[in-house]
């Protein structure tokens, strides 16, 4: 029996924050450093004055505090951080919602007791041509079992799968999807779609960072798919590693080592164990170096495989691969074939799908990465 085992970062797939929409990534890095400072400041016990100056100054320059009215939307767009109260009376909130915020002393709040809500960052819905051709991406793959890498949650994937890839597309739709929320607080998880029974799941979203024992050690988590099919069970190792933004190259290596020990812990209950996922670093990195001294390989050094070097942007370098498939020996041996599906991304050097014609309409900037094994 072949089977088609495919990851794939989709990028969201219906909604995205508008921060990552910006073009200009100063813009963006911006955007994400006053949205850190405002939910530092949030969760003080007390608020100074220049605390709520700070805060004052951030709400009104993202507009933050704007109620969402479908019926009435603002021309500028979606706000790109949004405070979200959810009890925003007049002494019960951060402040008065019933009045422009101005100045200091609009902030009722005396400190992160004195009201419920938080902040977020604001999200868009992305443009359908873009959502068609992720989903084209997804049905040109076929696979099997298809990894999904930054997905909102996991009824947005069946949405995804049954209006998308079975209403619009015509493709079959999978029957097993599964996904747990993980870590990342701008809700991007992985998930999985699945043509065979998926008979169980282990989260690690709370393992913990030797180094800093009070915080969550994966960026998303590494859950444990296991696959039932007929004969021995595969398991699949999702991971979204520490992105380059704000580049922490040691929290990556740390997470790599603990993926290393839920591989080998994984290995005593089945052979067929593998590695998924966006790592978030090329191949020469101390992270995939420290997945790659367990024995596991690269189905992109297969000899069958015959693509471009990278995975993300143009695919045309060996540092433009970040996502991978990591094959233990007893599956690498049965390798029958490795691919890349670049078309849904939109780049120089690139041969995109018709329907890929810009940034805006693009699937992802990354590639799906599959392989055909014989099971």
């Amino acid at each position: 029996m072949t089977i088609r085992i495919a990851t794939f970062n989709m990028e969201n797939l219906f909604r995205r924050p508008t921060v990552f929409r910006l073009e200009n990534p100063a813009d963006r890095e911006q955007v994400l450093d006053d949205f850190a400072k405002l939910v530092a400041i949030l969760d003080l016990p007390t608020y100074s004055d220049a605390d709520k100056a700070e805060i004052v100054r951030i709400v009104t320059k993202y507009r933050a505090s704007d109620i969402d009215d479908p019926k009435h939307p603002n021309p500028k767009g979606p706000p790109p951080i949004v405070i979200n109260q959810s009890r925003p009376g007049k002494h019960t909130g951060l402040f008065d919602t019933t009045r422009p915020l101005k100045t200091p002393a609009d902030i009722i709040a005396t400190g992160r007791g004195s009201w419920t809500g938080w902040a977020e960052l604001g999200q868009d819905d992305l443009d359908m041509s873009m959502v068609r051709n992720t989903g084209r991406v997804v049905a040109e793959v076929d696979a099997d079992i298809l990894l999904t890498v930054e997905v909102e949650d996991r009824l947005t994937l069946e949405r995804f799968n049954t209006h998308v890839l079975a209403d619009a597309l015509g493709r079959r739709p999978y029957p097993y999807n599964l996904l747990i929320d993980g870590n990342d607080p701008r809700g991007i998880d992985v998930g999985i779609l699945s043509r065979h029974p998926i008979t169980s799941v282990r989260s690690h979203l709370f393992d913990t960072d030797p180094d800093h024992p009070a915080d969550r050690l994966f960026s998303r988590d590494c859950p444990e798919f296991e696959i039932q099919l007929d004969g021995t069970p595969l398991v699949i190792l999702g991971n979204h590693l520490k992105s380059k933004f704000r580049d922490d190259p040691e929290l990556r290596l740390a997470q790599a080592r603990r993926v290393t020990e839920i591989y080998r812990a994984a290995a005593e209950r089945t052979p067929h164990v593998m590695v998924a996922g966006d790592l978030n670093d090329d191949p020469e990195s101390d992270a995939v170096a420290q997945l790659l001294a367990t024995g596991l390989r690269d189905v992109m050094s297969h000899p069958s495989y015959h693509g471009e070097p990278g995975t993300h942007g143009q695919c045309s370098r060996l540092q433009d691969k970040i996502d991978y498939l990591l094959l233990p020996p007893p599956l690498w041996h049965e390798v029958q074939h490795v691919g890349l599906e670049t078309r849904g991304i939109f780049a120089d050097g690139i041969k995109s799908f018709d329907t890929v014609t810009s940034k805006l309409t693009e699937a992802s900037d990354h590639a799906a990465l599959y392989v055909d094994l014989d099971l």
